[in-house]
């Protein structure tokens, strides 16, 4: 099949399902701990072209290449700084030859996570040599074919902007999602907030905003009942842990079981998200409880925090009455606990 335009594709569609973790399922292909899981795509390509394939017959309609933390500043670490261009392009090749054997639309994302470095002022990191950095890199996934520049996990606003700033320059043409983490009191790291980060969206003409990674669904999804409130018509990607990390015989394991993954998919869409995947701990079993969940459902009402928590366990940050997300969902918001709040109404998906 030839490859796919993320426009369209979203718009024809109630929902898009977005790829679950990548690097929980190349441990389980025998990554070590410490090893850049980027250095997979020359050294071990079948395992990442495995790891495409498993997502995609899972049911995601959407895969993100193997290029999380695949910038200079990051690879620098391993003194593989010069290997961007090399390691980028190739990734996105390895992800559209998985997408174009598809026997449906799949579509490409260029990952593009955090430099690891913070921004001027509160760190060290000049604004232009950030849109640098990230201008290098998404020149490269360009390169290889991407359908969309997917920036995720992000905790500042500035490092958002300088991410969005180079894609328009290198790639202009492509469609630009972000997703940013909100794990400190439902806020980013830097203090963003989950309605922030929607206005910082339709300021920057995005197509896409969301959240991912952070704590556990239950957070996840009360901070997307934030963004769809901000906006109902914004598009909203939620992309959660499943559950939280625990220490098992040395080994780490996510709470959260392929049974919840459904349930958190219906909810995710009835808060409102239009793209909804997984990050850290989902396997393409969980990615598959996802898509059974959604195909052929109709769509429920839009659920309040409590009902969150009763379904898929406490929140991390604050009360079970609150959000931990600055706000009370109560009801000046139209409904006890974030329920009840208009949205926009979807098509149903044929």
């Amino acid at each position: 099949m030839s490859r796919t335009d993320f426009r369209p594709l979203l718009s024809s569609r109630e929902w898009l399902l977005a790829d679950g973790a990548t690097g929980t399922n190349l441990f389980a292909m025998g990554l070590e701990s410490g090893e850049p899981p980027e250095f997979w795509t020359t050294e071990r390509p079948d395992d990442i072209r495995a790891l495409h394939q498993g997502f995609v017959d899972a049911g995601s309609d959407i895969i993100l290449t193997n290029t999380f933390g695949c910038n200079r500043h990051r690879l620098k670490l391993h003194k593989a700084e010069s290997r961007v261009p090399e390691l980028n392009e190739k990734a996105a090749r390895i992800a559209g030859e998985v997408a174009e054997a598809a026997d449906r639309p799949v579509v490409v994302a260029g990952s593009v996570g955090p430099t690891g470095e913070i921004f001027e002022p509160a760190g060290t990191l000049p604004y232009d040599e950030g849109v640098e950095a990230f201008a290098e890199q998404i020149s490269a996934l360009a390169a290889g074919g991407v359908d969309v520049i997917w920036i995720e996990t992000m905790s500042a606003e500035e490092e958002v902007r300088a991410a969005v700033e180079a894609a328009r320059r290198v790639a202009p043409e492509l469609p630009v999602v972000a997703t940013m983490s909100f794990d400190t009191a439902g806020r980013t790291m830097m203090g963003v907030t989950p309605a922030r980060c929607v206005e910082l969206g339709k300021e920057l003409e995005l197509d896409a905003v969301g959240s991912n990674c952070g704590t556990g669904a239950p957070d996840l999804l009360a901070g997307i009942l934030e963004m769809t409130a901000a906006d109902p018509d914004f598009v909203v990607v939620a992309k959660a842990n499943a559950g939280v990390p625990e220490f098992v015989a040395g080994e780490i394991h996510y709470s959260g079981t392929v049974e919840m993954a459904g349930t958190y998919a219906r909810m995710a869409l009835d808060a409102g998200a239009r793209i909804i995947g997984g990050c850290c701990g989902n396997t393409f079993e969980h990615v598959k409880a996802m898509h059974d969940a959604l195909a052929g459902y109709g769509g429920g009402p839009r659920p309040t925090v409590e009902q969150i928590v009763e379904k898929l366990g406490p929140l991390t940050q604050g009360g079970q009455g609150g959000c931990g997300h600055g706000c009370s969902h109560g009801p000046e918001d139209g409904g006890e606990g974030g329920g009840g709040r208009p949205r926009r109404r979807r098509r149903r998906r044929s």
